[in-house]
């Protein structure tokens, strides 16, 4: 440094610097480090950044009148700069040298200045609205020039004249205007021309957000003040950034799970081959070794080659997950790593804060600078951790929307085998709690290697601190890590228990409320209350169990940090009499325990969350291996031919480990005909129709099907929406067509029934529709589809004979609305057998006749057998639905007008209409009385219609089945509150507030005896009193154990079981007493989520919360009171920090709690539609609406995270 700055300028005078009441640095020093510092770093970031620039271009920003000021600003600053160089030259020319950094710094600034210059413009045209690099270089230039700042000032003070007055003015002009630069960079440009943020109506402020909003979370403020000033609703939150939708989300881990998925494939097959060439070659080495090993080489090439084709390669779903989502979570990664390193700056500043209280004589303005260096570590700490947890948080709500979308898309293609082994239910649990467990996981998952840093750095300190004594610590931690690790496995394996348990309960649940209205009929309430209180009983019984050891592992772990500091205090002290324990070892040691506390907490927790994850990894990497439906199997581009539909050889299964259920099909139907498909039951009927479908395994022949299909199942599937939507099921609304459907599908009388009309909205499954409705709306779906070829699967069967007899006439026969169309009908109604094109007999899986209905009688085989066995049934059943009918004064059946309740009407007219009505049922009729029939349906209908009260219509249109899930708004009441305390018994909830109120109190006792020991080491009586000392620190230490023991025994194993217990049966007790029309307005889901999550909450986490809360409160009342005691001066600071924090809690509170309501409500229709989209996946399949469904899980995914967004957010 002395070729630099010359002998004159030393770099480092400490006199002048630390030991003065006026310190300053050397000017050397000065031009040097503080004015090179931002330059290095612009310097260092420049190539990076550049890089970063050059990849990601989000548009052309224009010019506006900031960054005209910033460049004008920046071109100023360089010429500043170099004013100072030129002097400096000037002086050289004059006769004046000058030390070479007075050429070298001008430089290196004014170059800096124009890289600035050059960033600022180059960001503009990349569409940067405001950049963090040059936020920080501006920072630090200023941070930097601040000591220059006062150094000159009380230079100039302390002389007559300023000495070298253009670098005093060029100093200052260049601080204006680094100071101006930082200021404007505090303000963002304008968004970049066509970008999303114009567009869009509600945009998140985050994308266009500052650095400095950006890195203090301001942005977020906006919402805050709303959601203080009124509760947040629905149409409050922000739209989801595009980067966490899962239009990107979920096409990233499926990229890479498509790459895992090739690679698996790809190497079998090489591994094969290696193995394979191995022993052919020892094969050859035997043989020209000795005679007769050859023979049985090839013998053992067979058994690896079986061997590896047993067990392929599985794709890995874990890389696939860290190659999509890896680079993004590393950045939380470093930021954690940042502040573990700042976590143990303070314990060194604590240090270096008490010797300096013990110093005479030491300038005051240390103090107060550890003070203030104390006081920034903590704010940089808390502000670089919640960064690190906004990056985790965001990286498992991506992890749980690419999850979730790639289980959709999965569920709508698998195989029949694959939903075998996967039932609905287990699929729906793979979306809602296997990828949940992802998204815990991600939280803290970077405590796996935090956590032994942590340990190890606080060790290291400590050994420092007080040398081997530490060891005594280290062999507790040893000691307690088999205890917990026992008591985590038993836990476990309870956990397991527990949760079979509780799918009983919720399984038994279901049941009950499918079928809640025989269970009322019959009287069965009780009963079944019985059965769901046993089970829930064994639950509590497991939930006990888990408490206790839930309290002994919450004392091991809470009582570790004390055990250690116990420990190893105790030893040092015993150890050597020369070891004294003074405040400066007792409390930076103490420090260092507490921060210990946290990695010995969360490492059990991680591993087990590690180990349910692993769990949940492995059950969705098998189902994401599961095989899919081969969309080429079914031939639709086929024009060459005059068929519709054509099937040569056709050799179909189920799965590929089955028998064949279908054999030699051969099937051609020409364009526009009507084929029927019948046989017994059992004989491959519907079998066909999923063959041609693609839902079934091909093995042999061709199929081939032109134009576009509709499909109607045997169980029609609805969905929850209005009857209008099921039936145009995404095709736009035409009134004529909706008309002519509504009215050949026998559907217009319904929609006067039905309480708003076509407007109805349907609950899930269809609950308030009746079978033949349901079918109906089925075939109007189809119908409206306005399709090539229809594949009707027996739909005339869950109908009444006159309602079948209309839909065939009117709709699929040969004068039906579907003339000209293709279809194929699978039925047992014989009666419309004369009308059809074709017939297609089934025996046993195979095509037995072919052929009209004259052809096929005459034949007298199968077909014939099959009419007289079903003519026969037909007969009995018709006599005794007459005998029925007549008997009853009812006007029609149910499904004739689709009514629930019994109509009773004893009109003449009326009665004539049944007579004529049941004339018209005929066991097998050609053709039969169309117009009477229609006739007197309308009749009847007419009659319904004048009946009804005029004044009824009106409300019955806006009247909604399935309300909307509602949310509270505003704070908890206070009623809650205390309805929780009454079920956990008033006296107890006292007494547990007491003992955690003991429990603290011993805490900070301990801290206060630790104190009065360490003041012994002053007046040179370590030696008499270290066994009282020892003795009464381990008092209170194993108080305070034990208090939190019988706490969390009282509480956790015995009260809030109590409460959990109560409060389930009083819900229980609810629900079955509950009118008929309650569970016909209320989904089931919605039912089952009160039975299953939120009975958790009361079971598991409300507890746990209590707990911390209760820790926290008296551990802060217990250190306000002892801080109030021992220095008065402090309750004036504390009255105005309580309200401040007061009123901070309720601002924050307010927003926090009403996002959680909302992303809960938001969260039920996820899985709603995917369990409803996997019960009608071959429909959805059918109709080619796969990509429709696809998006609309999508957007409810995204519906469900643009609450959770704006929650974790605030939670910062």
């Amino acid at each position: 440094m002395e070729r630099l700055c010359g002998p004159e300028l030393p770099f480092w005078v400490a006199n002048q610097t630390l030991h003065t009441e006026r310190p300053d640095l050397p000017e050397c020093f000065q031009l040097t480090v503080l004015s090179w510092l931002p330059c290095i770093y612009l310097w260092a970031a420049f190539p990076i950044y550049l890089l970063y620039l050059k990849r990601n271009n989000r548009g052309y920003i224009m010019m506006s009148i900031m960054n005209r000021f910033k460049t004008v600003f920046g071109l100023l600053l360089w010429i500043v700069c170099w004013t100072d160089l030129f002097y400096t030259f000037h002086e050289l020319r004059q006769g004046h040298s000058q030390p070479p950094i007075y050429f070298i710094t001008p430089l290196v600034l004014g170059m800096t200045m124009l890289l600035a210059t050059f960033l600022i413009q180059f960001e503009r045209l990349r569409g940067v609205q405001s950049s963090g690099v040059l936020f920080i270089f501006w920072f630090l230039s200023v941070l930097c020039a601040i000591v220059p700042f006062r150094s000159k000032i009380l230079q100039a003070s302390s002389q007559s004249e300023v000495s070298d007055k253009l670098r005093f003015s060029t100093f200052y002009l260049y601080f204006s205007l680094v100071v101006c630069e930082l200021i404007l960079c505090c303000f963002n440009e304008k968004p970049p021309l066509f970008s999303s943020v114009v567009t869009d109506p509600n945009p998140c402020p985050e994308t266009t957000a500052g650095f400095l909003s950006t890195m203090t979370f301001w942005w977020f403020t906006s919402m805050a003040i709303k959601g203080y000033k009124v509760s947040l609703e629905a149409k409050d939150l922000w739209s989801l950034n595009q980067r966490d939708s899962s239009k990107v989300m979920v096409p990233k881990l499926l990229t890479e799970w498509d790459k895992e998925q090739a690679k698996a494939k790809s190497e079998p097959s090489l591994s094969t081959q290696a193995v394979y060439s191995k022993p052919l070659q020892s094969t050859t080495n035997h043989t020209a070794g000795g005679g007769g090993g050859g023979e049985s080489s090839p013998e053992e090439v067979e058994v690896l080659l079986s061997n590896q084709k047993a067990a392929p390669h599985q794709p890995s779903l874990l890389r696939a997950l860290v190659k999509a989502f890896g680079p993004y979570f590393l950045i939380g990664s470093a930021y954690k790593l940042l502040q573990d390193i700042i976590t143990f700056v303070n314990p060194q500043l604590l240090r270096m804060l008490i010797s300096f209280t013990k110093q005479r004589g030491v300038p005051d303005w240390w103090g107060y600078a550890l003070a203030f260096l104390m006081f920034f570590t903590a704010i940089l700490q808390t502000l670089i951790l919640h960064h690190h947890f906004q990056y985790c948080f965001v990286t498992g709500m991506n992890v749980r929307t690419a999850v979730i979308g790639a289980l959709y898309r999965k569920a709508l293609v698998i195989t029949n085998a694959a939903k075998r082994s996967s039932t609905v239910g287990e699929i729906v649990n793979l979306m809602s709690v296997d990828a949940q467990r992802f998204m815990d996981l991600t939280t803290f998952l970077n405590m796996l290697w935090s956590a032994p840093l942590q340990i190890m750095l606080a060790l290291y300190f400590l050994w420092q601190n007080l040398g081997p004594s530490v060891l005594a610590g280290v062999a507790v931690m040893i000691m307690l890590i088999p205890f917990n690790a026992v008591i985590a496995m038993k836990t476990r394996s309870y956990q397991v228990e527990q949760m079979q348990h509780k799918d009983a309960r919720i399984k038994l649940m279901n049941e009950i409320l499918n079928g809640i209205k025989v269970l009322k009929l019959y009287a069965w309430e009780n009963s079944f209350k019985e059965k769901v209180l046993a089970i829930r009983q064994k639950e509590l019984n497991v939930l006990r169990k888990t408490a206790y050891l839930g309290a002994l592992s919450t004392m091991a772990w809470t009582s570790a940090p004390f055990l250690v500091a116990l420990t190893t205090f105790a030893v040092y002290v015993t150890v050597d009499e020369n070891n004294v324990l003074d405040a400066e070892k007792a409390f930076v040691s103490l420090s260092l325990f507490n921060i210990l506390r946290f990695p010995l907490n969360m490492l059990p927790q991680v591993i087990s969350s590690m180990v349910q994850a692993s769990v949940s990894l492995k059950r969705i990497q098998n189902f994401l291996c599961h095989d899919e439906l081969d969309p080429e199997s079914v031939d639709r581009k086929n024009t060459a031919t005059e068929f519709s539909v054509t099937v040569v050889n056709g050799k179909f299964t189920w799965t590929k480990e089955d028998p064949p259920v279908l054999h030699n099909i051969n099937v051609m139907v020409p364009q526009g005909s009507l084929l029927a498909v019948v046989g017994h039951v059992g004989c491959g009927k519907s079998s066909i129709i999923s063959a041609l479908l693609g839902e079934m395994e091909k093995l042999e022949g061709e199929v081939s099907i032109r134009g576009s299909i509709a499909y109607v199942p045997q169980q029609a599937w609805i969905q929850n929406a209005t009857l209008r939507d099921n039936i145009l099921f995404g095709k736009p609304y035409n009134e004529q067509k909706y008309r002519c459907v509504l009215e050949a599908c026998a559907l217009t009388p319904d929609l006067e029934v039905l309480p708003g009309g076509d407007m109805t909205e349907i609950g899930e499954k269809g609950i308030n529709l009746s079978g033949g409705q349901r079918q109906r709306v089925s075939l109007a779906r189809a119908l409206y589809s306005d399709a090539d070829v229809y594949l009707l699967d027996d739909p005339l069967s869950a109908v009444d004979a006159h309602v079948s007899k209309h839909i065939f006439d009117n709709l699929i026969g040969p004068e039906g609305v579907l003339k000209g169309k293709t279809r194929i009908l699978v039925t047992h109604g014989i009666s419309f057998l004369p009308q059809v094109d074709n017939i297609m007999v089934m025996v046993e899986g195979r095509v037995s006749e072919m052929g009209s209905y004259q052809e096929l009688l005459k034949q007298n085989g199968a077909f014939a057998e099959f009419l007289r066995n079903y003519a026969l049934e037909d007969i009995v059943e018709e006599d005794e639905a007459i005998e029925e009918l007549i008997e009853d004064e009812a006007l029609f059946p149910d499904d004739a007008l689709s009514n629930h309740t019994d109509m009773v009407d004893n009109e003449p007219g009326i009665n004539e209409a049944k007579r004529n009505f049941i004339r018209q049922i005929s066991i097998i009729s050609a053709d039969g009385d169309n117009t009477r029939c229609r006739s007197v349906r309308r009749h009847g209908c007419s009659q319904r219609r004048h009946s009804e009260p005029q004044e009824k219509k009106k409300p019955r249109e806006v009247e909604k089945l399935i309300q909307t899930e509602s949310t509270e708004t505003g704070r908890v009441k206070t009623k809650v509150y205390l309805e929780y305390a009454k079920a956990v018994g008033p006296l107890l909830s006292v007494l547990i507030c007491f003992l955690y109120g003991c429990q603290s109190a011993a805490a900070i006792g301990a801290n206060i005896w630790l104190s009065q020991w360490t003041n012994d080491a002053s007046r040179n009586q370590t030696k008499e009193n270290v066994d009282m000392r020892v003795g009464v620190y381990a008092a209170l230490g194993i108080a305070q154990g034990v208090l939190l023991l019988v706490n969390c025994l009282l509480c956790r194993a015995y009260s809030m079981l109590r409460a959990a217990k109560l409060t389930h049966h009083n819900l229980l007790q609810g629900v079955l007493r509950a009118p008929q029309t309650f569970f016909e307005s209320t989904p089931s889901g919605r039912l089952l989520n009160r039975f299953s999550r939120d009975m958790d909450a009361i079971d598991s986490h409300i507890p746990e919360n209590i707990d911390i809360w209760m820790r926290t409160f008296w551990y802060t009342l217990n250190v306000l009171l002892i801080c109030s005691a021992l220095t008065p001066m402090f309750l004036i600071v504390i009255a105005p920090l309580t309200v401040f924090y007061w009123w901070v809690q309720r601002f924050y509170v307010a927003t926090s709690r009403q996002l959680k309501r909302l992303e809960s409500v938001s969260r039920s229709p996820i899985y709603s539609h995917f369990s409803e989209t996997v019960t009608g996946s071959s429909v959805i399949r059918a109709y080619g609406r796969h990509s429709a469904f696809v998006l609309m899980s999508d957007m409810k995914v995204d519906e469900n995270q643009k609450s959770y967004y704006p929650g974790i957010v605030s939670n910062r």
